[in-house]
């Protein structure tokens, strides 16, 4: 029986262990041609390169690494450096959560988002850390592998990617489908003075607390479950077409 192929992506770059954990224990579902950033990528969101050439360097067996974002790689790959179309794009194993509102700046997510676009299941798999342990992401690739083995024996809805989170603890008490919590920042912009007396910023700040209760993302992985969030790419709000359709302006 033909293996199916399986593409990997990440935005922490293609020498990131998480992808290398990833890429490996996807192996034993099918072939894995891994096509990632040549760096680190995290926050660029759903970015796509218009106004640069891209490069292209193979530096291992069916492994390829991209000066561009990891939408770039995934659309790469599908339209020119894969022989053929992928059964299923994964991205990660993304070093830190991608919880709540932090989908939408999140690469390793956004790698999957456009396997979706792309009609191919998708996939997105964090580490959530805690507490400063050391990153070990032998459950997260052990869990990839599970489900990874249904979605190409199930599919998955229409314009549908799973936002997986996995807990950094040693008892991990099984997986939950969540909703999309909400985080809530405090001091979100750190502004210093370099030695030169000039005014910068850096963007990010503590986290506070979050947002949505039981049945969220956020729920799920501070209680020691892995969060898998069906992510739909259709963001038209339809409940407000009725409510503003005779709209005059």
């Amino acid at each position: 029986m033909k293996r199916p192929m399986i593409l990997v992506s990440n935005d922490d770059g293609i020498t990131a262990p998480g992808l290398s954990a990833l890429a490996g224990a996807l192996r034993r579902v099918g072939k894995v041609c891994v096509v990632a950033p040549d760096r680190e990528r995290s926050a660029a969101s759903h970015s796509l390169t218009l106004h640069k050439p891209l490069r292209v360097e193979k530096v291992g067996i069916n492994m390829y690494a991209v000066d561009g974002t990891p939408t770039d790689c995934i659309n790469l790959a599908i339209n020119s450096i894969l022989t053929g179309r992928p059964a299923l794009v994964v991205s990660g194993i993304n070093n830190g959560a991608n919880l709540g509102d932090d989908v939408t700046y999140s690469g390793t997510v956004s790698a999957a988002m456009e396997g979706t676009l792309m009609s191919v299941p998708s996939i997105a798999v964090s580490l959530a850390v805690n507490g400063g342990r050391r990153m070990n992401f032998n459950e997260a690739a052990a869990f990839s592998v599970r489900l990874a083995r249904y979605v190409l024996k199930k599919g998955l809805p229409r314009d549908t990617l799973l936002n997986v989170n996995v807990p950094s603890t040693k008892r991990i008490k099984g997986y939950r489908i969540t909703s999309l919590g909400k985080r809530v920042y405090s001091d979100a912009i750190v502004e210093k003075v370099d030695p030169r007396g000039k005014r910068y910023y850096w963007i990010g700040g503590n986290e506070l607390e979050w947002e949505g209760g039981k049945g969220t993302d956020f729920h799920a992985v501070s209680r020691g479950y892995i969060s898998i969030t069906p992510i739909h790419l259709d963001l038209t709000n339809y409940d407000s077409l009725k409510e503003l359709s005779g709209i005059t302006v």
